[in-house]
């Protein structure tokens, strides 16, 4: 499943092959991906903040991506809204990790979409320095057929 999401990545979305995003790891329910720091530093020489915030948004819709697909569900998934909180400096790769909620919300999110052709979610994303959040990822997910 990382391959073909890493195939999807690479051709349908340019930047993530400048960013150097690569899908390290999907165990159902997490999805974490990492970009080197080479490719998205900043003026200070930290992790830029529009990388960062890409590479959340990254982990939290390819992780629901892969487990639509496990259910067999084809729908379109676009984010409706993200925040994101910057909380210290990262100072080397970015390695962004997007969790589901509870099995209960994804089931209720296929019984949606199975209903009304449609559903939301939300998804949240971490990206950790030395065992501390850095940063704190909150996104809006819509799945549409």
């Amino acid at each position: 499943m990382e391959r073909k999401l890493q195939e999807i990545l690479d051709s349908a979305i340019p930047l993530t092959q400048a960013m150097g995003i690569v899908v390290e790891r999907y165990t159902g329910r997490e999805l974490t991906i990492i970009a080197p720091l080479a490719n998205n530093f900043n003026h200070l020489g930290t992790a830029f903040g529009g990388s960062l915030y890409i590479a959340c948004v990254l982990s939290a819709w390819g992780l629901l991506y892969l487990r639509l697909r496990e259910a067999g569900i084809k729908g379109s998934i676009v984010i409706r809204k993200g925040n994101a909180e910057y909380l210290r400096p990262v100072t080397g790769d970015i390695v962004a990790t997007g969790t589901l909620p509870t099995e209960e919300e994804f089931a209720a999110l296929i019984e949606s979409f199975d209903r009304k052709g449609k559903a939301k979610m939300t998804i949240c994303a971490v990206i950790e320095v030395e065992g501390k959040v850095a940063v704190k990822f909150e996104g809006e997910f819509a799945v549409v057929r």
